[in-house]
């Protein structure tokens, strides 16, 4: 039976994507081949307890909606994530895949909403792109995120986005690096170029205190 390596599980207020705002159970994956500078969530990096592709259903199932966003760490590094995301879809729920973009992405269930988090140059993992994985993203549906730390990362995303022609197929979301960069500033930015792309604060940070946990 397959297993995976669970950080933790909870129930919150979607703080990112387009879906931002609304209920969500969030299922943490165990481990990250990255180090991104600015990681959030480096303690999901070990630990956590061995479940099977049931157990965490059945504890998603607890709580009061139908939608669940499968993260980590670097959920699609475990073997039997793409299981656990089908098991998911077959149940009924609205499913969310939070990838760092490192890992291929081929095996996600279709049916998954996927959220593409490219790494700027300021996050130290702008190698670990995996490029090809951008045109397996579906159209409309599938969402891409950056994380920007600086001035400096901010132009490359811009530039990829008009290189690739990324924001007419996808919803883009630039989020600043917490505590690293003024969103207010990254406002202007987006204002001064009339960039396709949505403005994303991490909501669940300004709810409650940025380091909380199981929020």
């Amino acid at each position: 039976m397959p297993n995976l390596r669970v950080s933790e599980i909870f129930y919150s207020i979607q703080g990112e994507s387009t879906r931002a705002g609304l209920p969500c159970v969030f299922v943490r994956l165990t481990g990250c081949p990255m180090r991104c500078v600015w990681c959030d969530t480096a303690y999901a990096f070990e630990g956590g307890r061995n479940l099977s592709i049931e157990a965490i259903i059945d504890e998603a199932r607890v709580h009061p909606c139908r939608m669940v966003e499968i993260t980590g760490g670097e959920p699609l590094a475990q073997r039997d994530a793409s299981a656990l995301i089908t098991r998911f879809l077959d149940d009924g729920w609205t499913v969310l895949v939070e990838t760092g973009g490192g890992v291929p992405i081929e095996g996600v269930d279709p049916r998954a909403t996927i959220v593409y988090d490219i790494k700027c140059p300021d996050s130290g993992e702008e190698g670990a792109n995996l490029w090809s994985n951008l045109g397996l993203l579906k159209p409309e549906i599938d969402e891409v995120k950056l994380v920007l730390a600086s001035r400096r990362d901010y132009e490359w995303a811009r530039d990829l986005l008009r290189a690739r022609g990324l924001a007419a197929r996808h919803a883009i979301l630039f989020s600043p690096a917490h505590g690293l960069l003024d969103p207010r500033e990254l406002a202007g930015w987006l204002l001064d170029d009339g960039l396709d792309a949505r403005l994303q604060l991490q909501l669940h940070k300004l709810l409650w205190a940025p380091e909380t946990r199981g929020v």
